[in-house]
């Protein structure tokens, strides 16, 4: 606890900018345009907020605007051990961080993405080291996508950026500011079935349900994400709301899902993509958003 109250009082007195913070990475089926929506859901008081899928984030940030300080307001988790650790890298140390996104810009060309794209980056023990990385080549990387080969290894090329903002001190500062106060933990989704309480919301946001046999996307971590996973994250979520926790879900809407969610309330909502391979796919996809 001592190390946790150092730590906020060392970000705030370093951040005298306290514009709001705003998600550091872009990632696939991020929420950012779907916020207002997400935010009627959660109108009145709430417990402590739990994110099992944490990615980007988008929702946590807007919640975090008006989110009462104190140590344990959030619990963000992910089974991504690299997204997990650059949450901590920019808690924990976000000089370090800084530092060494300032050396990656002003390296930046093909050939320097490529040589950081190849490295080990798993084998360091430092945190900053991860979080400068994943921000790097997310914020060159084509599209700002993450994606991983079957043996973990990012496989994304570069993005054709003329002035990529690698490091966006502003925004960083605010983040640090913001997970001063959050615990960061690589779990599994099940996990959040122990650690939420009565009054307590939980935001959901799994890879989706394909809509076609071809579209899956579910390469945020080497293990994918399927049929048996979605299966369980609804039992899950349906076990919770017996227990009086608050519950909200995200995918999209296609029979399968509506079958799944057959108890729960489901609204249909539509949705600008941001990321994808094709401009073409970039249009708006209807989603569900789950009660």
């Amino acid at each position: 606890m001592q190390a946790v109250v150092a730590v906020t009082e060392r970000v705030r007195a370093l951040d005298t900018d306290l514009s709001p913070a705003k998600p550091f990475l872009k990632w696939a089926g991020g929420k950012r345009r779907v916020v207002p929506k997400l935010l009627e859901y959660l109108d009145g008081p709430m417990g402590r907020y739990h994110e099992p899928f944490v990615g980007g984030g988008a929702l946590f940030f807007s919640l975090a605007q008006t989110a009462a300080e104190g140590h344990g307001w959030a619990r963000l988790t992910d089974m991504n051990l690299r997204l997990v650790r650059a949450y901590r890298g920019i808690r924990d140390d976000l000089e370090g961080v800084l530092e060494r996104l300032a050396d990656f810009r002003d390296g930046h060309c093909e050939d320097h993405y490529y040589r950081v794209r190849a490295n080990s980056v798993d084998d360091s023990e430092v945190d900053a080291d991860v979080a400068a990385w994943m921000i790097y080549l997310n914020k060159t990387g084509f599209n700002g996508l993450y994606r991983v080969n079957k043996k973990g290894g990012f496989n994304v090329p570069i993005g054709r950026y003329e002035n990529p903002n690698i490091r966006d001190e502003a925004n960083l500062r605010a983040v640090s500011r913001v997970l001063a106060d959050v615990e960061i933990e690589h779990a599994d989704y099940g996990d959040v079935f122990y650690a939420a309480e009565k009054g307590d919301v939980v935001y959901f946001d799994p890879p989706y349900v394909p809509l076609t046999k071809t579209a899956s996307f579910t390469a945020y971590t080497k293990g994918g994400f399927g049929l048996a996973d979605q299966v369980k994250l609804r039992d899950i979520a349906w076990e919770l709301k017996q227990r009086g926790v608050r519950v909200l879900l995200s995918n999209h809407d296609t029979p399968e899902v509506r079958d799944l969610y057959k108890d729960f309330e489901i609204e249909q909502i539509l949705v600008k993509r941001a990321i994808n391979s094709r401009s073409s796919g970039r249009g708006a996809v209807a989603e569900v958003v789950i009660s």
